[in-house]
């Protein structure tokens, strides 16, 4: 069963935060203790890739901010969306900024270091000649000054995070850093300044290992920001597509505002060629609108009075003039950048043991170093010391807690972030898991597998009834209806130009029939099992009713009073991308089911076309349910797809449900996932979109993991006894920072998913 709560259940407050300072997974780690320990937090998830909390529960919103920012994490209340991303994204690149100006510095101050002891090694007549010309121990106060230059001025940021980090007990990358750049200068400092203390042939200087290990780890923290930044272009692109000015038409006469001006019932104008610049409804004008920047479909859509305007989307060639409908945070396009922002801030279950490994991770690290140090000084032989420090500080350096931090927030951030642009919007981040373990795939079948735009084919009247008087009370009352199939009726109605009766009284027995009173008479419309509740015989129409539905039609009675009136027949046509999508999904090995309200007959007539088995008819919103839970009992995961009122129970139900945008709000806001287009292909899309990024996640995850196992001991000098190969902390240093910019660059790869169209 979904953990998702039902349209009634009351759900606690959700607060979010904006958390800056964290570096690595130990810093998520310790932010969600910090947000746990807070009274009223029922629920708390740190994202480190978006660099937000989540947190539910009752809480005083202030005082969690606080305690975050107390623990060396800046943290503020996320209120207004668009001025925080805004604010965050002015940070992002004041970040950039920064580490650009700190790795300049840093590579200057190294450079003249890194060059004249990389060079001693190259041959003994260079180190003669440096020694000849920079002499000991003039270059290693020389080098001592630089060096420290490097660690007090660019490198300053792990030492201020890392050792109150340290000092808190709750160890991070930062105190990684920290301790490794500190023990190889500390140690050079004094075998400059102190010599005497250390044997003699362990007298040696690592200051370019301590300057080169901040030189490198800043140059991998760089390419990491600017990374992080490419993950969510295609959020920078949905926030773009809103055009910052309209045109406002007051008084006759057109002029230009700021888009964030415009209210509610403001008449606006576009032109050909211009984008819509918010939500509203056409008063006037004629356009074809291309709306896949939304929707994901390439073709225009034809827009005429009272059809419906996306901000963001673009007018072709016609002019258009249209009645504001939705501003700010209401809009279609700021409600997918919120979808996707909620879905982006998730964990999906896989993270659960990511979590336990990081919580133990830096602290082993801390442990394996300490081991390495003690472990050389007991077993090495003569400058045993030297050889403790350099392999303890690589073990140090190289342990790499981002990469696995990241591995499962970027991928996501990526992957949703493209399937929005395609018009796939995940709600939920768990979908992304989930929907790649399903096994069975149930579909609604009106509006769903087919056109939900059913025509009326057929009218019958019992005796001493018209087909006039049928289909004018059958209009009346289905003028109230909202299921797909009313509309044929009225649509029926109206061709025929029939006079237009007024009901009164509606009521709605769902799943199986609607009620009004007309002209004074009560007129039921419904299945026979609805007209058997009320102790209306059907008899007589019966083989009428089969052979309809044996044709794939619809058929309904009507009763006027307690007498029975006749029977209709509707048929909706199966959309065009049914067929393929049912085709597709029973090679991939996903068994198909359709579950519906409608005739038993019908809907095996439909099923039958589509080469569907498993099929439920006849049931109420709640059978919808029971038939999902009676899967789910024999199926490892099972996802349901609808549009209306009646499949809101079952989206819910489901372990991940998805909701077709063209269906009702109550039915999209109990997705998981919803399809911003009526063709059923975005089902193999959505599908597609989880298996890729699952298989990404897997991929980084591996790296992150295999990286540490097998690098950890090899820094620790394992490989030293057998093949005298010992790893320098410099090398270390560039390790670990290329793991998390493979990470990185791994899930930027999900950026080319490519669709069915």
């Amino acid at each position: 069963m979904s953990s998702q709560s039902s349209a009634t259940r009351h759900s606690p407050p959700t607060l979010q935060l904006t958390v800056e300072g964290m570096s690595c997974a130990s810093c998520v780690g310790r932010v969600e203790r910090v947000l746990a320990a807070q009274p009223g937090v029922e629920q708390a998830s740190v994202n480190l890739a978006t660099e937000r909390a989540t947190i539910i529960g009752d809480v005083a919103a202030e005082s969690v901010a606080q305690a975050v920012t107390a623990a060396g994490y800046p943290a503020k209340i996320f209120v207004d969306a668009a001025k925080a991303r805004a604010l965050q994204q002015q940070k992002k690149q004041h970040h950039i900024q920064a580490l650009q100006r700190n790795v300049l510095i840093a590579v200057v101050l190294t450079l003249p270091i890194f060059v004249v002891e990389m060079a001693m090694h190259l041959s003994q007549a260079i180190q003669s000649w440096v020694d000849y010309y920079l002499p000991v121990p003039g270059r290693w106060v020389a080098e001592a000054v630089l060096s420290t230059s490097v660690l007090l001025g660019p490198g300053r940021q792990f030492y201020r995070l890392g050792l109150p980090a340290l000092w808190h007990r709750a160890p991070d990358m930062n105190a990684l850093v920290a301790i490794g750049t500190l023990a190889a200068w500390g140690y050079s400092l004094f075998a400059t300044f102190a010599p005497q203390w250390l044997p003699a042939q362990s007298v040696h200087v690592y200051y370019e290992a301590a300057a080169m290990i901040v030189c490198l780890v800043l140059i991998g923290r760089l390419l990491e920001a600017r990374a992080k930044g490419k993950t969510s272009q295609a959020m920078q692109r949905l926030l773009q597509l809103q055009p910052n000015i309209a045109h406002r038409w007051q008084n006759d006469q057109s002029e230009e505002v700021a888009t964030e001006s415009l209210v509610v019932g403001d008449i606006v104008e576009v032109r050909p060629g211009e984008k819509i610049p918010i939500d509203g409804e056409v008063v006037a004008g004629e356009s074809h609108v291309e709306e896949s920047m939304v929707t994901g479909e390439p073709l225009a859509v034809r827009k005429r009075p009272g059809d419906a305007l996306t901000g963001g989307t673009l007018n072709q060639q016609g002019y258009l003039r249209f009645k504001v409908t939705a501003t700010g945070e209401q809009t279609v396009l700021a409600q997918i950048v919120q979808a996707v922002e909620q879905a982006q801030t998730a964990k999906l279950p896989i993270q659960g043991v990511v979590d336990k490994v990081t919580l133990w991770f830096v602290p082993v690290v801390f442990v394996a170093a300490l081991l390495t140090l003690m472990g050389w000084l007991y077993f090495a032989p003569q400058g045993g010391i030297s050889l403790a420090i350099v392999n303890a500080v690589a073990v140090l350096i190289i342990a790499c807690p981002c990469a696995m931090g990241l591995a499962t927030p970027t991928s996501i951030m990526v992957a949703t972030g493209r399937a929005a642009e395609k018009g796939i919007l995940f709600r939920q981040g768990r979908a992304l898991q989930q929907l790649r373990e399903t096994t069975l795939i149930a579909f609604d079948k009106t509006g769903t597998l087919t056109e939900g735009q059913p025509a009326l084919t057929d009218i019958q009247p019992a005796e001493g009834f018209s087909t006039q008087q049928l289909l004018t009370y059958a209009a009346a009352v289905e003028r109230y209806s909202e299921h797909p199939l009313a509309s044929a009726v009225v649509n029926a109605a109206n061709a025929q130009q029939l006079e237009r009766v007024s009901a009164t009284d509606f009521t709605t027995s769902s799943g199986m029939g609607v009620s009004a009173k007309v002209n004074d008479q009560q007129v039921h419309i419904g299945t026979q099992r609805y007209l058997e509740s009320l102790f209306i015989a059907s008899s007589g129409l019966e083989p009428l009713e089969t052979h309809y539905a044996e044709q794939g039609k619809s058929p309904f009675y009507i009763a006027i009073g307690e007498q029975l009136a006749g029977i209709i027949a509707v048929t909706d046509p199966i959309k065009a991308s049914s067929q393929a999508v049912v085709s597709q999904l029973q090679a991939q090995g996903i068994t198909v089911a359709m579950v519906t309200g409608d005739n038993r007959v019908t809907a095996q007539s439909v099923a039958k076309q589509l080469g569907i088995r498993e099929v439920v008819a006849e049931v109420k919103p709640q059978g919808k349910v029971e038939a999902i839970q009676n899967w789910q009992q024999h199926f490892a995961s099972v996802s349901f797809v609808g549009d209306g009122i009646n499949d809101a129970p079952a989206l819910a139900a489901a372990d991940v449900g998805i909701a077709l945008g063209s269906g009702t709000d109550i039915a999209i806001e109990s997705a998981d996932v919803v399809l911003m287009s009526d063709s059923l292909t975005n089902v193999l899309n959505a599908r597609h979109v989880s298996q890729v990024t699952m298989t990404n996640i897997h991929q980084n995850l591996f790296w992150a993991f295999i990286y540490n196992l097998v690098l950890i001991p090899v820094a620790a000098g394992a490989l030293y006894p057998a093949f005298g190969i010992q790893l320098s902390p410099i090398l270390a240093a560039g390790a670990m920072a290329l793991s998390s910019v493979f990470v990185l660059g791994n899930a930027l790869r999900l950026k080319r998913t490519t669709f069915i169209h």
